[in-house]
């Protein structure tokens, strides 16, 4: 049935799938995508949405790196919102409500448009592993398929165990099969594999609620896109989403249920989602909040299917329609389907390499949940990484490796390899030290140029950023070298509550105030000339406006980069031996002996390994 070897066998076809499959095609690889379900390709197993708070810039830099992710988001999207815009810059994230049936169409078609990419339903069982390294895969059928690589990207589905009250039941995800046999193959072959837990809430028929009982959460009046391409266009109309709340009586009723949840009787012994937790875990863990926001999603432009985001349950489901019953707007709530708790085994990622590559297994890569991550966006960016890796290895080209003051994926997946995670991990703003630099406006600046190198971003996108690029400079400059009078500023600052000026002043120096914006600058005859004069559009403009009022602060946060980027040309010998250092602690020691560290940099970020033990080590290596 396949005689070819491939070079890229792509395990599993979710958002970490369908982005490897697509990249290692893409760049020319012979790739195979192999899935239980054809039918569920990129499926939304959980909230019908992408992007949203850092989630939002690592789309953008899928989209920069020449991945789908964004164009798909864009195409199936039913209304688009920027989070933060209150916030800073560093802080915008855009997030789209999106059709989840539309999505999983529009992947589907992508991939299927996508040349080298083959496509095999069946489940796979188990690894074939020679000499240490990755020979290829082997499905429940016993079909052997041989491949120089192989990306797995198993999400849920590896021993999946599904639980609803005191009910439990194998599988990956409502309505589908667990898949067995790989767990124990990677286990065989000296893997340490653990256990997670994500839930979800329950889908609901929206013509069975008041809306009039709940607040209406409009998209941007002036919505933008994910993609930096001109193949999509930002939405003409949009589909509203609601907000409600929980009360004391719906807190009374779930803890009802309390002693037939899994979460509390011991039946789920692995640890869930901090930062998405379920509704049970809120009211118990936050005894003392009187409500909890409920957001009420539409499923798609023409299904009544709504999604209810913020009710996460595993609670027996009777118990479900009673509390759900009990919210304002809710009251006479028709189910599609309960909500549930799902189980799955997960590999610590200490045990990869910065390309997702396996240190124990040469060209097996890891990619999604099976790392410990949770959310779309997370696994999409690990996929799209492994899929690059693994075409450049079987081409025996140099890696792709983003750094931290590169991009929010180069944050993520040096998280997970240097620190592990002990919990699903979600990406926050915040884990990011360069986040001023990361923003979600210069990911083409950032990405682009690196991926159309290695031949996945096309010209057309590196001309495209190279305009922007040209552009916002050139309007900066403009800034810096036109004068306003006195006469034409001060009203313009005496409106915002700024100080006058005395005398007339450059442009650059009136708008770096913070309480000047844009709508300001353009009362400015000569800068509405200058944005129409020149054909500029808005992501060239705000591009512009940005520089100008955070250049302060950017040059500052690159400098601070650029310092601690020279201890990651500090590279540490692969097999060195810690365990000579008499002068550094045993914790580092054994830290730095199991994650093997690639620069002195990578190691300073290892939990247990002090600024003193880093001191150590470059003392010994001579530094």
């Amino acid at each position: 049935m396949f005689l070819e070897e491939y070079d890229v066998i792509v395990v599993g076809a979710g958002h970490a799938g369908s982005e490897a499959a697509a990249a290692a095609a893409n760049l020319g690889s012979k790739t195979l995508l192999v899935t239980m379900s054809l039918q569920n390709i990129a499926q939304m197993s959980c909230n019908p949405a992408m992007g949203g708070i850092a989630k939002g810039q690592i789309v953008r830099e899928i989209d920069a790196l020449g991945g789908y992710s964004g164009i798909v988001s864009d195409k199936t999207a039913i209304q688009f919102k920027m989070l933060n815009k209150s916030k800073g810059p560093a802080m915008w994230s855009p997030r789209v409500q999106s059709d989840r049936m539309r999505f999983a169409e529009e992947w589907r078609m992508m991939l299927e448009a996508t040349p080298n990419l083959d496509f095999y339903q069946e489940m796979v069982k188990g690894l074939i592993i020679e000499d240490g390294r990755i020979k290829g895969i082997r499905t429940s059928l016993g079909v052997e398929i041989r491949s120089k690589s192989v990306v797995l990207t198993n999400g849920t589905f590896l021993n999946g165990l599904i639980h609803i009250g005191e009910k439990q039941f194998g599988g990956g995800r409502a309505g589908e099969s667990a898949a067995t046999g790989i767990t124990e193959d990677l286990i065989k072959a000296g893997f340490e594999a653990g256990r997670m837990k994500t839930g979800t809430p329950p889908r609901v028929d929206g013509r069975s609620l008041d809306y009039s009982k709940m607040n209406e959460e409009k998209g941007d009046a002036k919505p933008a896109k994910f993609s930096y391409s001109d193949v999509t266009a930002p939405l003409t109309h949009q589909r509203s989403c609601h907000m409600t709340y929980t009360s004391l009586n719906v807190h009374d009723i779930l803890r009802e249920g309390f002693d037939r949840s899994p979460m509390f009787n011991g039946r789920i012994k692995s640890l869930g989602p901090r930062y998405c937790p379920s509704i049970e875990d809120k009211i118990n863990r936050f005894a003392d909040k009187e409500r909890h926001q409920l957001f009420v999603e539409p499923e798609g432009w023409n299904t009544c299917e709504v999604y209810v985001n913020g009710f996460s349950t595993s609670l027996p489901e009777d118990i479900q329609f009673k509390a759900l019953s009990s919210v304002a707007g809710f009251e006479k709530v028709k189910f599609f389907r309960p909500g549930y708790a799902i189980e799955y085994d997960f590999f610590p990622p200490t045990q990869l390499k910065h390309t997702l590559e396996t240190k124990l297994v040469e060209g097996l890569y890891f990619a999604g949940q099976i790392n410990g991550t949770t959310g779309y966006e997370e696994a999409a960016s690990q996929g799209l990484m492994a899929g690059i890796n693994a075409h450049l290895k079987v081409h025996e080209k140099d890696p792709l490796i983003l750094k931290r003051d590169e991009a929010y994926i180069g944050v993520l997946i040096d998280d997970l390899i240097t620190k592990g995670t002990e919990e699903p991990y979600r990406m926050f703003t915040s884990r990011a030290e360069y986040r001023t630099l990361l923003r979600q406006d210069n990911a083409d600046f950032r990405l682009t140029p690196m991926s159309y190198e290695i031949g996945l971003a096309s010209e057309d996108r590196l001309r495209r950023m190279e305009r922007k690029l040209n552009e916002s400079e050139k309007m900066v400059s403009f800034f810096k070298e036109t004068s306003v009078s006195v006469a034409e500023t001060n009203p313009i600052l005496e409106a915002k509550e700024s100080a006058p000026i005395t005398q007339g002043d450059k442009m650059f120096k009136i708008f770096s105030r913070p309480q000047v914006e844009l709508e300001d600058m353009v009362k400015f005859e000569k800068v509405e000339d200058y944005i129409r004069e020149n054909d500029l559009d808005e992501e060239i403009v705000e591009q512009a406006v940005i520089q100008v009022k955070y250049s302060g602060y950017i040059e500052k946060e690159r400098n601070n980069a650029d310092k601690l980027n020279r201890l990651e040309e500090v590279k540490i010998p692969e097999n060195f031996d810690y365990n000579k250092i008499k002068s550094m602690s045993i914790e580092a020691k054994q830290k730095l002996s199991k994650i093997r560290p690639v620069t002195i940099s990578q190691a300073s970020r290892i939990s247990g390994v002090s600024p003193s033990d880093i001191s150590v080590l470059l003392i010994y290596m001579g530094r």
